[in-house]
């Protein structure tokens, strides 16, 4: 296990709340724990929120970052159980955007006991179609056209995909706003990063999933799909499932509101009796 300090400082470690039971909010590709600013600030009062940066991305020491350690997404795994086991964490409520569900999710099959609820945004465990039976909402040469831009003009790169991934087109400066968090990240790092995301294959881990899970799917969502969502709920048991009325794929930005409602009244069924709730 590394030094405390060290694994706090590495992964820009923010600790915020006055509960005694945890939710840890992580970030999706591209991004950083600002995302979180329209949504975590609700569960304050009654929970201890921990926020953090993926190695590379925000306010993360840069130079802790291993290209082989962050070639697949075991690596960001094991920074989320070196964070809980800093911080001296159990029975954590996990609430993932994006790849960062992915994370959670190998996270909670190391260590099933660090994690009593997983909350997963957006969440795909492949974006390649494997037709006829697997969805994914992309074909293999349209990732590798994109990682192909990412590597030959990443700026270009980031201009196309924010609105692609941020929808909602009637309100620009929330695509804007994505593409700066973006051009923030080193390209390097960012094409490992994408590559981890992107290319990859974690359909197979989704029946060892043990811990009570909430998937959350987005209307209209290109990055993850209906299908994906629908894929996801019937492989992870007891899973539950709420469609929202958000689009694109970024809701906790988008439409902030409906995502602390939904967030709140499926913690509120868990911990029925329990005043650990926002607005409970």
């Amino acid at each position: 296990m590394p030094d405390k300090r060290d694994v706090l400082n590495r992964n820009n470690v923010t600790v915020k709340g006055n509960g005694d039971k945890v939710i840890v909010f992580a970030h999706g590709f591209g991004c950083d724990q600002s995302m979180w600013r329209f949504v975590a600030p609700s569960f304050e009062d009654q929970w201890k929120i921990v926020l953090f940066d993926f190695v590379g991305s925000g306010d993360s020491d840069k130079n802790a970052y291993d290209p082989v350690r962050y070639s697949d997404l075991s690596g960001y795994a094991a920074d989320v159980l070196e964070i809980c086991e800093a911080l001296e964490l159990e029975n954590v409520v996990y609430v993932g955007h994006s790849v960062a569900a992915l994370i959670g999710i190998l996270a909670s099959i190391q260590s099933p006991a660090m994690f009593e609820q997983l909350v997963l945004i957006g969440p795909s465990p492949r974006y390649i179609n494997d037709l006829p039976d697997y969805i994914g909402g992309f074909e293999r040469e349209d990732i590798e056209g994109l990682l192909g831009l990412m590597a030959s003009n990443y700026k270009q790169w980031s201009g196309y995909l924010a609105p692609v991934i941020m929808g909602n087109s009637d309100r620009p400066a929330l695509a804007m706003e994505l593409e700066e968090s973006f051009c923030k990240v080193d390209p390097e790092i960012a094409g490992i990063f994408a590559r981890a995301t992107f290319l990859s294959d974690y359909r197979y881990v989704l029946p060892k999933v043990e811990t009570p899970t909430l998937i959350m799917q987005c209307t209209e969502d290109v990055i993850a799909p209906l299908e994906v969502g629908a894929y996801m709920h019937q492989k992870i048991r007891g899973s539950s499932f709420r469609m929202m009325e958000a689009t694109g794929h970024c809701p906790h930005v988008s439409h902030p509101d409906e995502t602390i409602a939904l967030i709140s009244e499926y913690l509120r069924e868990v911990y029925a009796g329990i005043d650990k709730v926002a607005g409970a």
